[in-house]
């Protein structure tokens, strides 16, 4: 019987010392694998981060030109409405209507 109880002490010496041999390297290796994965899951935020990032705006067009005199465009058209009426194509209450439309815009 001592050779039982010492073949029984010897086999639990030998699984509790690789139990916890396999311990200590499984905690290593998990806190190895833990920088690594908390490095990649930076990255790929990032990387999320610039392909969700609007696009960046483009300039605004150029401005337009700026409007033609108000005042010129007015007396063009007042010419060619008296033109209009001399040539006898306007009466003298459309001209007189036209003429109304274009001093009130």
């Amino acid at each position: 019987m001592p050779g039982l109880l010492r073949g029984l002490a010897r086999t639990a010496a030998v699984a509790g010392t690789a139990t916890a041999v396999s311990g200590r390297v499984r905690r290593r290796q998990d806190a190895k694998f833990a920088g690594r994965d908390a490095q990649t899951d930076v990255a790929r935020d990032e990387a999320y981060a610039e392909q969700t990032a609007p696009p960046p705006q483009a300039a605004p067009p150029p401005a337009a030109a700026p409007p033609p005199d108000a005042t010129s465009d007015r007396l063009s058209q007042l010419k060619t409405l008296g033109e209009l009426k001399q040539s006898g194509v306007l009466t003298e209450a459309e001209f007189e209507a036209q003429k109304a439309k274009i001093l009130a815009g």
